[in-house]
């Protein structure tokens, strides 16, 4: 529907005393507006205004005033008139600012370049001057009446190359002496904009220019924490050289570890804001009063502090793809982030409508009750009460979801703080630990004394050390609501002895209290979990959110995400295995966390855990693909089959992975990079970097063992297995599985598996070579104790997977569903299913397998051998013992008595 532009423009000149002036002074303007009312200002129409209103030295200042004058007006028209959106007002006002700030630069250089020459370096490479647009100009925020925050920056040193010649520093400087008034100077046309240049190192007291190596210092040496935030948004809009800038600002901005001392930084900053503000009675700033814009961008931000030098989706600018992100990854609700997104619409809006009366950088409510009338008018409400019932709404959502993040932690004194204090005084301690339930108080109370005389404690600086004392008195009690008070207090502070190296562990557990519950809680259950944490205490961060820890985990979504964050660091090899160590990390210690609730069965978790392991082995056996140059073809053919655990989905925590390496591929060179990528790819598991170590890794079961090849052929495989294979490697074969790889390649080693189980065997000669293995196998591992070991002895975990392979190689030529890779138990089910054995004794069998299992894991948890009292498992040992008796009968004895002497 075409727009009537006077009609358009009479309206809004109506709501905007700015825009009926400037129409008013410059007779040019109303069919220049209504000429292009019909569309929104791009940066090639702002360029051909220039060109066509004078473009050089002389022309500089009123043809960038004109400009502005066209743009604000332009842009009041069409959002008074709803053609206008929040995401253009402020995308054109950043044009604007881009097109002016680049056009007066390359102006006034030529007529600099004209006298002194191009700045050079030594080595005769040419400099320019970047500049960096700060706060919402960086971040395309920019609003109707700002002034732009600028830093000036230059790459090198040197000098110009004549007829006069200066250093590439006063070439600068004098460059952006005459940017500023060119942009800020107020003349008979106006001004484009205020520029601020006290974001620059050392402010107003600092040097005009910076070049790239004193910034770097300064970062190093002078940054503070309020410049980190300043900096987050910042971006070059001017120059060629950004990328190699932001490489300089990035690690200050963005720590490699999370960053949780970045709240208490940033608490402070606001709290200064909000005592100017109560200072100069501006409770009424949309800005920065209570509830006000600042409040939500401060919350955007400091997430991207925290987390932002691990998740660089987090370095993004608008402070709303900032939130969506922050929504996307849990770390604030979908609910909040959609209310502060709403209410950050309504203010901006709400700050452009008070800009528009007069073009003043203002962001207070009027007082004027005409004002108030008009305002409320161009938000769309019928009085200026109703729009502010609906501001408070808004203002009280922001500051809730504020004070949540920048809350003050508890800072009231606690009851045990005294005791801390003074924990030299042993008999206070005791007294104290002892009515607080604990078994042995005096040898807590000499940990603790040992722990604060130690030197680790007091060597730590000053702000760390507040913290860490902060945090004991309520250590102390949350341990003693465990049930075994004294080793948890003990596990935690092991656990505190690990992460004190990095002040933000203890910042993050002094702001969010329920995490510090839930390390008492999952190291009172586990002291595995307890060294793991210890080890990765950047998984802290996963107890954050309590939903989280219990959502049962996507691997195909984790899969995508992982691939598209690890292409995103190409070619950083180094922090790609960083970055999948720590997502591995995190998706174990979720799992963890179910598992020590009791949400997973034993059997589950093995299936999670097995199915992460198959991911992560593909995930890396592709990027190790990707890094040889010389490969032939864009997908190898080539597979990675697992054995043992892994093989057949009984993984645990700490298990490590049997792996062969096949490849398919008739290519000249294919052996040499398969083999390539064979080591690659072993070394990207199990190398041990910063971040940790993926998975210990054991090749042996290949064909031939250690002597043997590290990639073999498929055919060659197959070959192996048919004419040399020991019988104990068809019984590991039984338990081998495709896991990661080509997919075809996949179903051509299962059809050679299911052959090689298949093929006809002597029954005296299987269970004579079964036997012998068996008894090998506890001569080295079985009777060390006088403790029943879980896996080794008679009746235990290896007994079930002994019969099963029995099985498997003497009956699946005439079972060939035997083959299937289904688990011992299920495989228990089916041999009865199949007449090889009573079902009921199969049934108990698989009951006990279960329960040796369970026991088994619950001794690993506790990082306990896994052995017990006979009398606690001779229950579940008697059905094994009676399966075993009936396969093998009495001549076990004979046959391994054979064996011996042969």
């Amino acid at each position: 529907m075409p727009i009537d532009a006077d009609a358009a423009i009479a309206r809004a000149a109506s709501q905007s005393r700015f825009l009926q002036r400037t129409l008013d002074s410059r007779p040019w303007l109303q069919p220049h507006l209504a000429a292009h009312l019909d569309a929104a200002l791009d940066a090639d129409a702002l360029r051909a205004f220039i060109v066509d209103n004078g473009a050089d030295t002389e022309r500089l200042r009123a043809t960038l005033r004109q400009l502005r004058a066209w743009v604000i007006c332009h842009l009041i028209t069409r959002d008074l008139g709803g053609l206008a959106d929040l995401e253009e007002v402020t995308e054109t006002m950043t044009v604007l600012a881009e097109v002016a700030v680049g056009h007066a630069a390359q102006v006034l250089r030529e007529a600099l370049v004209a006298r002194h020459g191009i700045p050079r370096t030594p080595d005769e490479q040419a400099q320019e001057l970047l500049i960096v647009g700060m706060g919402k100009l960086g971040g395309r925020e920019l609003n109707v009446s700002s002034d732009i925050d600028l830093i000036f920056v230059y790459p090198e040193e040197g000098e110009t190359s004549g007829p006069k010649v200066i250093s590439n520093y006063e070439f600068f400087e004098r460059l952006g002496k005459q940017i500023i008034p060119a942009l800020a100077e107020v003349t008979e046309h106006g001004q484009v904009f205020r520029v601020d240049m006290r974001l620059r190192p050392n402010g107003d007291s600092g040097p005009l220019v910076a070049s790239f190596d004193m910034l770097e210092n300064y970062f190093i040496t002078q940054g503070r924490e309020w410049e980190r935030y300043a900096w987050i948004k910042a971006r070059a809009i001017v120059g060629e050289r950004g990328a190699e800038l932001g490489a300089i600002a990035r690690p200050f901005v963005y720590r490699k570890y999370l960053d949780f001392g970045a709240i208490g930084a940033m608490r402070d900053l606001h709290a200064q804001i909000r005592r100017e503000v109560a200072r100069r009675d501006r409770a009424n700033n949309i800005k920065l009063g209570p509830g006000g814009i600042r409040e939500i961008e401060f919350t955007a931000q400091v997430f991207q502090l925290i987390r932002g030098g691990r998740d660089q989706t987090l370095q993004t600018r608008p402070t709303l793809q900032v939130l969506a992100h922050l929504a996307e990854r849990g770390t604030l609700a979908t609910e909040t982030v959609e209310e502060l997104s709403r209410a950050y619409v309504f203010l901006r809006n709400l700050e452009h409508r008070l800009q528009y009366l007069d073009d003043a950088q203002t962001h207070d409510l009027p007082a004027n009750p005409a004002d108030q009338a008009l305002i409320a008018q161009t938000m769309g409400f019928a009085d200026y009460p109703a729009l502010i019932l609906e501001l408070d709404r808004h203002r009280a959502i922001v500051s809730r979801q504020f004070d949540a993040v920048f809350g003050e932690p508890e800072d009231e004194e606690h009851e045990l703080e005294a005791v801390w204090n003074n924990i030299a005084d042993t008999e206070a301690t005791i007294h104290a630990l002892e009515k607080l339930g604990y078994r042995n108080p005096a040898t807590a109370a000499e940990r603790l004394a040992t722990t604060h005389a130690g030197a680790r404690y007091q060597q730590l600086p000053h702000n760390i050390r507040s913290r860490f004392d902060a945090l004991m008195p309520r250590l102390i009690v949350a341990a003693a609501t465990t049930s075994g008070a004294d080793e948890t207090l003990a596990r935690c502070l092991d656990l505190f002895d690990h992460i004190t190296r990095r002040g933000a562990y203890l910042a993050l557990l002094q702001q969010y209290p329920q995490a510090l519950s839930r390390v008492v809680d999952l190291v009172s259950a586990s002291h595995w979990a307890a060294q793991y944490l210890g080890q990765h205490p950047i998984l802290l961060d996963e107890l954050l959110d309590a939903r989280e820890m219990e959502t049962a985990p996507d691997w195909a979504q984790f899969k995508t995400a992982l691939s598209t964050e690890l292409t995103a660091l190409e070619p950083d090899m180094e922090r790609q295995m960083d970055l999948m160590r720590e997502q591995h990390h995190a998706q174990v210690f979720r799992l963890l966390t179910q598992d020590i609730s009791g949400l997973l069965t034993v059997e589950k978790l093995a299936d999670h855990l097995s199915a992460l392991a198959d991911l992560i082995v593909d995930v890396s056996l592709t990027l190790c693909w990707k890094k040889i140059k010389t490969r032939h073809r864009e997908q190898p053919r080539f597979a990675v089959i697992s054995y043992g655990k892994l093989g057949g989905k009984e993984l645990g925590y700490a298990s490590d992975l049997d792996l062969v390496f096949l490849f398919d591929d008739d290519a000249p060179e294919s052996a040499e990079l398969y083999s390539r990528l064979g080591q690659r790819t072993n070394s990207w598991l199990s190398s041990r970097t910063p971040a940790g170590i993926l998975f210990e890794t054991d090749l042996r079961l290949r064909p031939n063992g250690d002597s043997g090849l590290i990639v073999c052929s498929l055919e060659a495989f197959r070959q192996y297995q048919i004419e040399n294979a020991w019988v104990w490697e068809h019984q590991a074969l039984t338990r081998a599985r495709f896991s990661a790889g080509d997919p075809a390649l996949g179903a051509k080693f299962e059809h050679i598996r299911n052959e090689i189980l298949c093929l006809a065997r002597d029954p005296a000669v299987l269970r004579s070579e079964v036997l012998a293995m068996r008894e090998k196998m506890r001569a080295t591992h079985s009777g060390k104790s006088p403790l029943f070991d879980l896996k080794h002895d008679r009746g235990g975990l290896i007994d079930v997977e002994f019969l099963i392979q029995y099985f498997i190689l003497g009956y699946a030529r005439q079972h060939p569903e035997l083959t299937r890779n289904l688990g011992n138990i299920a495989l228990l089910q089916i041999t009865a299913g199949l007449g090889l054995i009573p079902a009921d004794l199969a049934a108990a069998c698989a009951d006990s397998y279960r329960r040796l299992r369970a026991l088994q894991h619950r001794q690993r948890l506790n990082d306990q051998p896994a052995r017990l009292p006979p009398a606690e498992v001779a229950a579940a040992r008697e059905p094994i013992l009676t399966l075993w008796q009936s396969v093998f009968g009495e001549t076990e004895i004979e046959m391994i008595e054979d064996w011996k002497q042969t």
